[in-house]
């Protein structure tokens, strides 16, 4: 053994030990406890403090609660519980309502004392917001009176103080997120409102209500629990309130499929500690969504009581298939794949002790789960489908369905990549490969059209950038098999070149581009073929979106020439603001088009037009990318420099889910409907 250095040694001792006190973990490391500091982050500190009230509604003490987004970033919470406790802790000396606020592993999650249900973890929630709030301030109504205490970034600025009389009961939680913290503080509202929604589906009887008064310029009082709502404020407000529980959401989820059969399963049990609530109905289309809930939190990630349902839904299926001969001898039994295509379901347990997997509660991790869910869910879908015999019977339709299509796309897949995109297979004669090995820095260019095709191979650094050209419209693969989406030689094509294969044989590892852009024309048939590909990257390529890998090219719309200065603009307010707000637009409407040939010969005699052709100023209108040369492709959509990309995300998977579903799926009614309501909003160069 090398003999250690002394002097090394001793330096390093009891007081080279970090200890942060109070609150301090939670600012140094806020990841741990929200995930991030990005805007998920940001918007897990409204979750937190509404999970609290929403407990309370679990547990039956409250059936009203209240989210408002306020002037200043501030964002409050209020309910009409039992209000947080008031009276002197007997460990901490303090209130309680001050040690709940500013000590993490503090609250009514705790012992047998408070709630027998919670969606809380460790008992951090208001603490964690509190430390990561420049502004914080809670109000109770409790008792006859009401309380109060404000915070400074998780530290008290004076002791509670009583301020008032009340014959009302409830908390109210207002705060402003630190900025220090936050980067960008901007909350969501269709993101607020489509997770209160859910909640108000997930506690039956409970009212929660949102108001968006962001805007709003009249007096505001902290301290009456429904004093905004009871306003009737002029802001964009929501209430939701459902009796149905989970068969309300399976139908919502639905909104726009065709059901499969006609009575939507649910059972609601209790297996020892357990509460198990379940609701699925089968809809002709070809993907699953199955949500999944634990003590009323969504769980993206799954978990024990997901693995439970997809265990007991295979083994009742296939023991049921077979019992009344539903299926030929030669069938292969049901996989789990087979039995969740077309599947919608929504899965809630309610467990006193809860364990999650991290802070952010995206996976449940509690073993007991999985045998509740098994037991209770696998007894009453077999009663379901004996009491159903039309019903069982379409789903089991559906079900062979799957499992033979399954076959023929493996079929159809292994034919077309039998060696795998990266171990043998040609990549596609339209692709213009780059020269790097490495996917960190290649990226690969889906342009719509050859003549595109044809200027982006020209203008692009061929050391990282590919060219994949498409030829027309790609198939619509929202209700497409994958046997016959690779019969098609355009997505074909992408998918070989992407490298990743596709389906169950997809490898994230394997793609050969991390930026992946889709570069349309600026028209209704580049719009389209967008959301075709869009289509197709949320369906069968959602890792790639989820990884941050996919993107839209965003061309300029005009090229404005003045002198021997060229300025590219990328929207119609921007044209406007350089060519200043005096000008008469229609006067200096196109003069050249791509060719510099004259197109608005009925302004030749204006004062403008002169004034125009004296300083000079041409004004270019590009409507594809075509249209311009392998410079200004460069210039303005290539080069990493100066072009702008939009970055594809899918924040809500269920809204965007829905939205796929009604644009290009084949309710028609709800599609026009859409297109009626939003025509308005649409700005098209046709």
């Amino acid at each position: 053994m090398a003999k250690s250095d002394s002097k090394n040694t001793d330096s390093y001792s009891a007081k080279d030990i970090s200890v942060l006190e109070g609150l301090e973990p939670v600012r140094k490391r806020p990841g741990m406890y929200i995930g991030g500091t990005g805007l998920e982050g940001l918007h897990h500190l409204i979750w937190e403090i509404f999970d609290n009230s929403r407990d309370e509604a679990m547990g039956g003490f409250a059936d009203d609660i209240e989210v408002v987004l306020l002037p200043g970033n501030r964002v409050r919470v209020a309910d009409n519980g039992r209000g947080i406790p008031v009276d002197v802790h007997p460990k901490t000396k303090v209130s309680a309502l001050e040690t709940i606020m500013t000590t993490l592993h503090a609250g009514g999650k705790f012992g047998q004392g408070g709630y027998k249900v919670s969606g809380g973890l460790h008992g951090v929630g208001a603490s964690v917001v509190n430390a990561l709030s420049i502004w914080m301030k809670a109000v109770v109504h409790k008792d006859g009176g009401v309380y109060m205490q404000e915070y400074k970034q998780g530290k008290p600025k004076a002791s509670v103080k009583k301020t008032g009389k009340t014959d009302q009961q409830g908390s109210i939680v207002s705060f402003e997120a630190d900025a220090e913290i936050f980067k960008e503080i901007k909350f969501s509202w269709n993101q607020i409102v489509g997770r209160m929604r859910e909640q108000a589906y997930l506690v039956k009887g409970l009212r929660i209500s949102i108001i968006d008064a962001r805007e709003y310029e009249g007096p505001i009082r902290e301290d009456e629990v429904f004093y905004l709502r009871e306003l009737t404020l002029p802001v964009p407000s929501f209430s939701f309130y459902f009796e149905g529980g989970l068969q309300s959401l399976v139908r919502f989820y639905n909104e726009y499929q065709k059901p499969v059969h006609s009575n939507v399963f649910y059972v609601d049990k209790q297996y020892e500690d357990c509460e198990v609530e379940v609701s699925l109905q089968y809809v002709d289309d070809i993907v699953s969504r199955e949500i999944a809930f634990a003590n009323n939190t969504l769980t993206p990630e799954g978990g024990t009581h997901i693995t439970g349902f997809r265990a007991a839904l295979t083994r009742a299926l296939n023991d049921y298939s077979k019992k009344n001969n539903l299926v030929k001898e030669s069938e292969d039994a049901f996989t789990g794949d087979d039995v969740r295509e077309g599947l919608t379901a929504v899965v809630s347990v309610k467990l006193p002790e809860i364990q999650f997997e991290g802070q952010t509660k995206a996976k449940l991790g509690s073993v007991e789960a999985r045998t509740a869910v098994e037991k209770i869910f696998g007894e009453a879908f077999v009663m379901f489908l004996e009491e159903h015999p039309d019903d069982a019977k379409a789903i089991i339709s559906k079900v062979v369905l799957a499992l033979r299509a399954r076959k023929a796309a493996k079929a159809a897949k292994d034919s077309i990549l039998r060696k795998g995109a990266l171990e043998g297979m040609t990549l596609p004669g339209k692709l213009a490969d780059c020269q790097t090995k490495s996917a960190e820095e290649a990226e690969i260019f889906i342009v719509e059209g050859d003549s595109a095709g044809g200027t982006a191979k020209m203008g692009r650094d061929r050391r990282t950038q590919a060219i994949l050209p498409l030829r027309g419209k790609i198939l619509n693969i929202e209700r497409a098999r994958l046997d016959r989406m690779l019969g098609s030689e355009q997505i074909k094509n992408l998918v070989v070149a992407l490298g990743a294969a596709i389906g169950d044989t997809f490898d994230l590892s394997k793609l050969r581009y991390h930026k992946i852009i889709i570069a349309t024309d600026a028209d209704v048939d580049g719009a389209h073929i967008r959301t075709l590909l869009l289509t197709l990257f949320y369906r069968y390529y959602k890792p790639v979106i989820d990884g941050g890998f996919l993107y839209i090219a965003r061309p300029p719309l005009y090229k404005i020439k003045k002198g021997k200065e060229i300025h590219y603009v990328y929207t119609e307010e921007e044209k406007i603001s350089f060519l200043g707000a005096d000008v008469d637009m229609s006067a200096f409407a196109e003069i050249t088009d791509a060719e510099g040939n004259e197109v608005s010969e009925e302004a030749e005699g204006t004062e403008e037009v002169k004034k125009k052709r004296e300083q000079k100023i041409s004004l270019q209108r590009y409507k594809g990318l075509g249209e311009m040369n392998a410079e200004e492709l460069w210039e303005t959509t290539m080069d990493p420099d100066t072009r702008v990309l939009k970055q594809v995300s899918a924040d809500d998977a269920h809204d965007a889910d829905k939205v796929f579903d009604m644009l290009m799926g084949t309710d028609v009614s709800s599609r026009k409907s859409f297109i009626q309501t939003n025509a308005k909003l649409a700005n098209l160069d046709v």
